[in-house]
């Protein structure tokens, strides 16, 4: 009886899962602008220091669907305390590392936390009124967009009253908050699903993607057609094709290879895995680029704070921009946003690329930039749905999400490689690798738009909504929650 009293308080429920989502989504920006700060404090490098988001992006893309599955089989709220535990757990060992490799351990297991996600959807369609929804999960979805933002513009004021560790601190105490008051006041799930977790492609998939990302952000100092890196590179695509073997013979498979395959779903993952290599890398990069010293000739010796308000506007265009998606995709097609959102994105990067001599230049460049980001992530979000049966799309939308995360950790190992390929006499980047990275990052985007014209038409209903509960992980990751449908094109 106690247990069914706590069921009908999803208010309370949501309180806590909305706390949960908060420290990931802050944990996910705060770092981004003070990599900097961090590369000195721990007497690092540019390229190695680029692996504390690397770290995080990858073991997110690894832990995520796992996290998720392992949620279904012995019940979600148990797993979400158990991820907010992880997540806890990271940042504690982040506040304390005295060296980069402790740091970077540390992020990794702070990617256990992106498991928060699929469980706290799943925990919502568990326990929420069916008219609430869809509701509770454009509210989270806003949260973790908001949080994303919110932890970029904070993360200066925080270093300048505390220090960076303090960014850890903080959100380790949010999430232990939440952590026990998800013990005491999310239900236990009601559903269950047999099974078991297939650990062997889990492990193929973290092989092959730590070969590619240690090939690829190794390469400027190996040399890239040195013997380790065209054997890493080698080992990659050995273990990615061994991976999927394994992942279509799997009684449980940790991903659907056949449900990957299908063009509508297979065409939108491409745009997703190359959008995320643009995304990832600027968050990794632009910081560093504004904070560089006048000295150099190009850099602003930007605070901070400074650092983060200019990345600002593309977190509020991205917001702005997905709310308003829904009634272009109606009238021109998801399709057709998604190649113009994939353009838009380009148009950003070029002007990051050659047009960086004021700062008045980069807001314009990143509210671009945010832009298209909405129009491509809004939309590839409702195609999914479409391209797939209802029991499905949570599955599917969700793999979409990760693999922008592979994506971005891709993205961010080949930025370091090209902007610290030739270094000036003072150990920091020349201008021309910036240039040279920015300009890299657009030919992703404009490959993304290519790739979006592969994706099938959709002839169907023209809008997407809610049937059986919030199925799409993917709404984690678009601004405010909008879904949008596609129409005949």
């Amino acid at each position: 009886m106690a247990s069914e009293t706590r069921r009908t308080h999803h208010q309370v429920t949501f309180a806590v899962l909305a706390a949960g989502v908060t420290a990931y989504a802050l944990l996910q920006s705060l770092v981004t602008p003070v990599l900097p700060t961090i590369q000195a404090d721990l007497h690092t490098n540019q390229n190695t220091v680029t692996w504390v988001l690397t770290a995080y992006l990858l073991s997110a893309s690894i832990f995520t669907p796992i996290m998720g599955r392992i949620g279904d089989m012995i019940g979600k709220e148990r797993v979400f305390v158990a991820t907010l535990g992880a997540l806890a757990a990271g940042s504690l060992l982040a506040a304390l590392a005295t060296n980069v490799t402790t740091m970077i351990v540390a992020r990794a297991i702070q990617g256990i936390g992106g498991g928060v996600l699929p469980l706290a959807f799943g925990i919502i369609r568990d326990e929420f009124p069916r008219e609430k929804l869809s509701g509770a999960v454009g509210l989270i979805a806003s949260i973790l967009a908001v949080g994303g933002g919110l932890g970029i513009v904070l993360a200066g004021p925080i270093v300048n009253a505390l220090d960076y560790h303090w960014l850890f601190w903080l959100p380790m105490i949010l999430t232990l908050v939440s952590a026990i008051a998800a013990h005491f006041f999310v239900p236990k799930s009601p559903v269950r699903t047999a099974g078991r977790i297939s650990w062997a492609p889990a492990v193929l998939l973290s092989a092959w993607l730590v070969a590619l990302l240690v090939a690829l952000s190794q390469a400027p100092v190996w040399g890239w057609g040195s013997g380790k890196v065209l054997g890493l590179i080698a080992a990659a695509v050995v273990l990615a094709v061994a991976w999927v073997l394994v992942e279509l013979r799997a009684a449980t498979p940790l991903i659907d290879m056949k449900m990957m395959a299908r063009p509508a779903v297979w065409t939108n993952n491409l745009v997703a895995l190359l959008v995320g290599v643009g995304m990832y890398a600027v968050f990794a990069f632009l910081p560093e680029f504004v904070q560089t010293p006048k000295s150099t000739g190009y850099g602003f010796g930007a605070s901070i704070t400074q650092s983060g308000l200019i990345l600002l506007p593309m977190s509020v265009m991205m917001f702005i921009v997905g709310l308003g998606a829904n009634g272009l995709a109606n009238r021109i097609g998801g399709k057709k946003v998604v190649v113009t959102g994939s353009l838009i994105g380009a148009v950003s990067m070029a002007l990051l690329a050659f047009a960086h001599t004021s700062t008045w230049e980069l807001y314009v460049a990143t509210a671009v930039m945010g832009a298209g980001f909405g129009l491509t992530f809004a939309a590839m979000s409702s195609l999914i749905v479409s391209a797939v049966p209802p029991a499905q799309t949570g599955v599917a939308s969700g793999m979409n999400a990760n693999i922008r995360t592979i994506g971005g950790s891709i993205g961010a190992a080949l930025m370091a490689s090209v902007v610290t390929a030739s270094p000036a006499a003072d150990g920091l980047p020349r201008e021309a690798g910036y240039t040279h990275g920015f300009a890299m990052l657009g030919a992703a985007m404009v490959l993304a738009a290519v790739a979006a014209t592969l994706i099938p038409v959709v002839r169907r209903s023209t809008r997407v909504e809610f049937v059986d509960g919030p199925q799409q992980a993917e709404l984690a990751a678009v601004p405010g929650g909008t879904v949008v449908g596609d129409k005949p094109e």
